[in-house]
């Protein structure tokens, strides 16, 4: 019989996935103002913990990769990884985008799920949305939560897209900044792709939940106390705003990043 999986009132047939979905989760000491948050403490796991191990809960990833550069700053990275049985990939530190090619290439990726080591609240329930709105549409070649608007909050970012699109996106992007950012290529001119778009109903946009900066960190460790456990969804999360007023203030001042 086949298995029926039921997301948010999308039905898929698992069956019928014969292509193989990685997560590749892009992670570097270097960053500024926090450096080494993906390596910092979250209620007694790293960050890159918390994220890895809400992606391995994901019904339509098949295998999570840690992609991170080869210099010498980011060897904690790699021996967290190896320490900890997870797939690590090392590759060049500026172009980013050579590293996720060659991720994709060496884990035999036909889809690539790209989520960032900075955001320990990502809901793997999101994550599988996103998959299932790019496998759902053969016409797709790119679907994301944040493009071309934004709802979900700052943390909750999910791409998903074909290696072959990621192999167009490699052969157009010449740039510095665009070979660091990736899928930069595709929000600049997004008339070359076809793109899909996973939104909630209300507008969420202006929680935060990256972390970029220690009162980031303060408001991610308050959120995972509050729970005491990692199997709460954001939507749990904005619920739990009503009782925690105070977190709105923990992080506001922080000026959010533009999508392109």
């Amino acid at each position: 019989m086949a298995r029926v999986a039921h997301v948010n009132n999308v039905f898929f047939n698992a069956e019928k996935c014969i292509m193989k979905n990685v997560a590749i989760i892009q992670a570097d000491m270097d960053s500024v103002p926090l450096p080494g948050k993906v390596l910092r403490d979250v209620n007694g796991m790293t960050v890159l913990d918390r994220v890895v191990r809400r992606v391995q809960r994901c019904q339509f990833v098949d295998q999570v990769v840690v992609a991170t550069s080869d210099l010498p700053i980011d060897l904690p990275i790699v021996d967290h990884c190896r320490d900890f049985g997870y797939q690590i990939y090392a590759g060049d530190q500026l172009d980013v985008l050579s590293r996720y090619v060659q991720t994709a290439k060496t884990f035999q990726a036909d889809r690539i799920v790209r989520i960032a080591a900075d955001c320990p609240l990502i809901d793997s329930g999101v994550i599988d949305q996103v998959v299932i709105k790019l496998e759902n549409d053969s016409f797709l070649d790119y679907a994301s939560n944040f493009f071309p608007k934004r709802c979900y909050p700052h943390g909750m970012d999910v791409e998903a897209f074909s290696l072959q699109t990621l192999l167009l996106v490699d052969s157009l992007a010449r740039a510095k900044p665009e070979r660091q950012r990736v899928t930069e290529p595709i929000y600049q001119t997004p008339s070359l792709y076809r793109i899909g778009s996973v939104q909630p109903r209300n507008d969420h946009s202006h929680l935060r939940w990256v972390v970029d900066t220690a009162e980031d960190l303060r408001l991610v460790n308050l959120i995972y106390r509050h729970f005491g456990h990692q199997r709460f969804g954001w939507r749990q999360i904005v619920d739990a705003y009503q009782s925690n007023p105070h977190w709105l203030s923990t992080n506001q001042p922080i000026i959010q990043k533009k999508v392109a």
